[in-house]
């Protein structure tokens, strides 16, 4: 069941794809709604390291993050069919021009946004797995990339801000805004 929307950033008949910095929920929200909607759900990380046979963390190790986005790039391509369904994304991939392009272009995106101490608390649990965040201090690291990456995920036409609530709140945030 697709909400009746005037809003003219959503079209059901168009993919939703969540963006945002690691942490801000995108899976485990973007399962969720997909189930509300009653759409699949895909999350482009799991299917980049399905084409890869490798992990996240080991393509950027053995090919460099330029080459981990390119590949990221082609299997969000190839996600954006133009069949409707809800895309969690890498929170590097929106930083690609192209795939920036493709998703502003083709789908409704959602940038999940969260206080850097919300953020640093989430990720603290799957710190190892999340290659960005190797070497330094996690809250650090996501202030300096909240910083560069913020204005650019601010092009997205619809903003949540995701608070240390229930994952079923920011749901219910989403779901409001594609009604309307």
């Amino acid at each position: 069941m697709h909400p009746a929307s005037s809003d003219p950033t959503y079209d059901p008949r168009r993919p939703i794809v969540l963006i945002g910095l690691m942490g801000a929920g995108k899976s485990t929200v973007g399962r969720r709604l997909a189930h509300r909607l009653h759409l699949p759900f895909v999350d482009s990380d799991h299917e980049i390291e399905r084409a890869a046979g490798l992990t996240v963390a080991e393509m950027f190790s053995r090919y460099g993050e330029a080459q981990f986005r390119d590949g990221e790039r082609r299997v969000i391509t190839r996600l954006i069919d133009g069949r409707p369904k809800v895309i969690a994304t890498g929170g590097g991939a929106f930083m690609h021009e192209a795939t920036r392009a493709l998703i502003l272009e083709r789908t409704t995106a959602v940038w999940l946004d969260a206080d850097i101490d919300v953020l640093a608390e989430r990720v603290a649990r799957r710190a190892g797995s999340r290659p960005l965040l190797a070497g330094g201090d996690p809250r650090s690291r996501l202030a300096e990339l909240a910083a560069v990456r913020n204005p650019i995920y601010a092009l997205a036409p619809i903003h949540i801000h995701s608070r240390p609530l229930p994952h079923e709140a920011t749901v219910d945030a989403i779901m409001k805004i594609l009604q309307r």
